[in-house]
């Protein structure tokens, strides 16, 4: 029996957010890039997205506070789809800075510089054409009589304007023979490292073409065979503390024969200030740039008093992104202690925040919510299928209404319908206890459960 292959699609719960919604003004429209209402809420995130772009933001933090289902990480996601993929974006449950390995802070430290970008620039001299002509020469191994080596090699590489015979030495040989360089390639050799890059086959080259395996085809360079070139490299505070660690925390001959001491979980201060350093030099020659991105932080209020007093004093830092936390809370206790607080969260933080209200959906915005859910996954809904589901997101929660729609979609096809009908959303709501009612049943067989 024969099985179809596909393309594997994750559609998450926020999957179908493009973007804030917003309009060359900066007003939010109804619906847009997968939001529904919210206007207040993402026209303010619109002027924070702004803010970030313009670097005015560094050091700040933002709260989103609402009630349970009412769009806050769907804004986060938009901020973040508003920003693009060069601006660093991390997302951090407060429940997930509990580790048995390392200590809440250096989980916080890790996520603040994992937000943290830095643009590395560099021009190097290098040799880039296609290859005309390529012969290696060989020698006798010293040791080995019977083994041949390369010893150097001749090379003609041609652009449009110039054409240019070299001498290699046997490093740039031997990488050139172990990267299958043939004439008709177009490959480029680090002057300074010697370091080779296969570009592709050139279009003008009379080389067999492959529809599977094949090297992508490329244009002959124009210009002389030597010129200068810009290397752009994006990297992280945190992949460069990873390295510098890496580096200086080895244990010499003697751990390479006996394994050497155990790799620490957490990387010391020291190492991070040699990090600073090194990123500062490079900002100050032209170098580099820094790119400040945003660490999002979901359920703040699972912070406990240390975790919040090591977060307002980083948020003081020369490296600090923009922080965005959100929470679901009231008045309740901090972590940690017996103080009552607006959201969970110390007056001194809340005091130094932008706080974004969000209001629970209307039963129109939960109704427009449904049909792009809906429409994400593929699901077929009846008008009065969609008015029920809307009536359940209103009385009881979208999130509960938008769960709904899956298994009534697979008891509908379970049945030879290609359509939702009421039947079905009103079965697998027989079938799939809300919150309320979950707690209805835990206490009407409440000395049934195990305590």
């Amino acid at each position: 029996m024969g099985a179809s292959i596909g393309t594997f699609i994750r559609i998450g719960a926020h999957s179908h957010i493009k973007g804030l919604g917003l309009d060359e003004k900066g007003k939010a429209k109804f619906i847009g890039d997968g939001l529904v209402g919210q206007i207040k809420a993402r026209e303010a995130a619109g002027l924070i997205v702004k803010l970030i772009k313009e670097g005015k933001m560094a050091g700040r933090a933002i709260l989103l506070a609402g009630p349970p289902g009412s769009g806050k990480t769907a804004i986060a996601v938009g901020i973040a789809r508003e920003l693009g993929e060069d601006v660093p974006f991390v997302q951090l449950s407060g429940s997930q800075i509990y580790s048995a390995e390392v200590s809440k802070t250096e989980v916080l430290i890790r996520a603040m510089r994992k937000a943290i970008g830095v643009r590395f620039r560099e021009y190097r001299r290098v040799l880039e054409g296609e290859v005309v002509k390529f012969e290696p020469h060989f020698a006798p191994h010293p040791y080995n009589p019977y083994q041949r080596i390369v010893r150097e090699a001749k090379i003609t590489l041609r652009t449009k304007k110039e054409r240019v015979t070299l001498t290699v030495g046997p490093s740039v040989a031997q990488e050139m023979i172990s990267k299958g360089v043939e004439e008709g390639m177009v490959i480029m050799i680090d002057k300074e490292g010697g370091h080779v890059s296969v570009l592709g086959i050139s279009k003008e080259a009379s080389v067999p073409k492959y529809d599977v395996g094949r090297i992508p085809m490329v244009d002959v360079p124009d210009g002389p065979v030597e010129k200068e070139r810009e290397f752009i490299y994006l990297t992280t505070l945190d992949e460069l503390d990873e390295l510098f660690h890496k580096r200086y925390s080895g244990g010499g001959f003697f751990s390479l024969l006996f394994g050497g001491r155990e790799e620490r979980k957490e990387i010391d201060p020291e190492t991070r200030m040699q990090v600073d350093k090194f990123v500062k030099e490079a900002v100050e020659s032209g170098k580099a740039e820094i790119i400040p991105g945003v660490l999002f932080i979901d359920e703040i209020h699972m912070l406990d008093i240390e975790s919040f007093s090591f977060l307002n004093r980083a948020l003081e830092s020369e490296l600090a992104p923009i922080v965005i936390m959100a929470s679901n809370r009231g008045f309740t206790k901090i972590r940690g202690t017996d103080i009552v607080s607006p959201h969970g969260m110390p007056l001194d933080i809340l005091d130094r925040v932008l706080i974004i209200p969000t209001e629970p959906y209307k039963p129109e915005e939960i109704r427009e919510i449904l049909k792009i859910r809906a429409r994400e996954e593929k699901i077929n809904l009846s008008d009065e299928a969609l008015d029920l589901l809307t009536k359940y997101g209103a009385e009881i929660s979208l999130r509960y209404a938008i769960q709904l729609m899956a298994p009534a979609w697979e008891r509908a096809k379970l049945h030879g319908r290609e359509v939702v009908s009421v039947e079905d959303v009103e079965a697998v709501r027989e079938r799939f206890a809300s919150i309320e009612e979950s707690v209805k049943h835990l206490k009407e067989w409440e000395e049934r459960f195990l305590k």
